[in-house]
């Protein structure tokens, strides 16, 4: 399919390091991937679900010790270790290769080699990057098809260019003691080995979109992060962009996704999704930032998405869908997970492939789960009921603001605007969210997740915060930087603002404060709404008084936050810039008055 001398030297590299019976490209053709779904389903890797209620969707299991990403497995591979930092794991790449190596050795003997070229972001765009993915996995290959633009227009693109990221992917024998997703960032090249699982070896996602990216962005000047696009459409029509970040378990994709209350409605206002994990930002002609989705499809998580908390999602996943680890409901040949609704299958088979006793389930034992709590939905973007017109737009589109947020219990605000870009880092930069009895351990703990890229920055963490104050210069007219916090409880544990569609309100205040159309108060963390610029028409139990509930600062709880967060720079390590110790002592002074 190519004469690129780049691209067919290393495919012989790999092929003669991995023995494959065959190599086959993928040229991105309905009948190509019609015959590998085919295959698929003969072998049982896929399971066909009933044509007429799931028109052409699939049910796939991974192996039971291979259900989500492995942060303890995944390393960046820098010829310094200081480069990765502390945050990361790092592996010399010599001796990264070299154990990787003995692994992929003869792994895809009586395999096929699948040749994947993929475009992260329109092909032949300004902000598209190319990438080829060489795996054993037909799974792989039909997720990619959805999640990317692959095929034959990436290689032509390409032409004989040598700048692609190289990706290779083996399952082996699936063992979890030997499992390893690495980074090698000086080479554009990734290595995953011994998983089948999405985010472990759909390796345009986080190893490429954001781990390779954000490195390739410090390099050359945009940046590659962890956040929602979407787009508010104003009664007149005017649509304005917003850019968010939010660590896992904070409601991104309902986010992404929102349905604006019903009021909001009448008026005229709609909300368009662009993206629901990842933007890639530049700096425009114009001088503000833009921003695009690489990706072409939504890897979203199942449990919970139903026709209340994110019908645009639930809608999305009913025709041309991969289900991954769900119960399949065998009287109807369709799929089931908890939290989609009340009427579970009586016949069934759970995620692991046994059969499931829906009278057995406990919600506080999620052994008892039908489907795994992290199983998953690959779907086509194109297919969401609220995609954007600008989802394919090359250019992108142009952020008003930058939304970051956490789940915290009672230190932050339903929302405060930072006072400027380099506060506004700052703010980004204590990102954090308290785990919930959902989580593991203790509850309460406040866990710091900067920029929601904790587990994808693919390098120093100091650097990447240098690097988000480098970029503050060079946007003449930057987006303002806002925090948000829909988890705010009482003093019985209740959650006193309703969230989901009714985070539009908090958003349309973020926007009329980027147009100057409304004022706000001055406190030690930055600027907070006045009470009544947040409009409660139709929301019962929330009154005026609420909201100032909800807006106000607590000093003692900051104070003592600040010395989590002189902690958390210090685990960093001494690449932290000094302009933020300066934000962080310019906090404590303010709130200790």
């Amino acid at each position: 399919m190519t004469n690129n001398m780049y691209v067919k030297n290393w495919i012989d590299e790999m092929a003669a390091l991995t023995q494959p019976d065959s190599i086959v490209w993928i040229d991105g053709s309905e009948e190509q991937a019609e015959a590998l779904r085919a295959e698929a389903v003969k072998t049982g890797e896929m399971i066909k679900l009933n044509e007429e209620k799931l028109p052409r969707c699939y049910l796939h299991r991974t192996a039971v010790n291979d259900v989500a990403r492995v942060e303890g497995r995944t390393f960046i591979c820098t010829t310094k270790k200081e480069d990765a930092g502390n945050i990361n794991n790092w592996m010399a790449p010599a001796e990264c290769y070299e154990k990787l190596s003995k692994l992929f050795r003869g792994s895809m003997k009586g395999r096929t080699m699948y040749v994947i070229p993929y475009s992260m972001g329109v092909v032949g765009s300004e902000f598209a990057k190319i990438g080829i993915e060489l795996t054993d996995s037909i799974y792989v290959v039909l997720n990619m098809l959805i999640m990317t633009r692959a095929g034959k227009e990436v290689i032509d693109a390409l032409g004989d260019s040598a700048d692609f990221v190289k990706g290779l992917h083996g399952k082996a024998d699936i063992d979890e003691e030997n499992r390893y997703i690495c980074h090698f960032p000086e080479d554009n090249t990734i290595w995953s080995v011994n998983s089948g699982y999405g985010g472990n070896v759909l390796l345009g996602k986080k190893c490429f979109a954001l781990r390779i990216a954000s490195y390739l962005g410090r390099k050359e000047g945009w940046m590659a992060e962890h956040m929602l696009i979407l787009g508010i459409q104003y009664p007149d029509g005017e649509i304005k962009y917003i850019s968010a970040a939010f660590p896992s378990a904070c409601g991104k994709t309902n986010l992404a996704m929102l349905i604006p209350p019903e009021f909001l409605q009448k008026k005229g206002y709609k909300v368009w999704c662009v993206g629901d994990d990842i933007a890639w930002l530049r700096v425009g002609a114009d001088g503000r930032l833009w921003a695009v989705n690489p990706e072409n499809g939504f890897f979203g998580v199942a449990p919970g998405t139903n026709d209340k908390s994110n019908p645009n999602a639930l809608a999305t996943t009913m025709h041309d869908t991969i289900f991954t680890n769900v119960v399949h409901d065998l009287d109807n040949n369709t799929v089931w997970w908890e939290g989609l609704n009340d009427n579970p299958p009586k016949n069934a088979i759970d995620w692991k492939g046994n059969p499931w006793d829906y009278t057995k389930y406990d919600k506080k034992d999620k052994s008892t789960c039908g489907a795994h709590p992290n199983s998953r939905f690959t779907a086509m973007a194109t297919n969401c009921p609220c995609i954007s017109s600008e989802f394919a737009n090359p250019a992108g589109v142009p952020i008003s603001a930058i939304v970051f947020g956490g789940r915290r219990a009672k230190t932050a605000p339903l929302v405060y605007q930072s006072k400027d870009w380099q506060n506004g880092t700052f703010v980004g930069s204590i990102m954090a969210s308290e785990t919930t009895a959902a989580a593991a351990g203790a509850v309460g703990v406040v866990r710091r997740d900067p920029m929601a890229m904790r587990p994808f920055v693919g390098y120093n963490m100091g650097d990447y915060f240098a690097h988000w104050l480098e970029m503050g210069k060079r946007i003449p007219n930057a987006p303002k930087i806002f925090n948000v916090n829909w988890f705010r409880t009482d003093d019985e544990g209740h959650f006193i603002w309703p969230g989901f569609g009714d985070n539009m309100r908090v958003l349309l205040w973020i926007l009329a404060r980027c147009e100057g159309k409304v004022d706000a108060v001055e406190t030690p963390i930055g600027f907070v709404p006045k009470a009544e610029d947040i409009d409660i028409e139709g929301l019962d139990g929330v009154t005026i008084d609420t909201i100032r509930e909800l807006l106000t600062v607590d000093k003692e709880s900051w104070l003592e936050d600040v010395a989590n967060i002189r902690e958390f720079y210090a685990m960093v390590g001494d690449r932290v810039p000094a302009e933020l110790y300066d934000e962080l002592a310019a906090l404590e002074a303010r709130l200790s008055k």
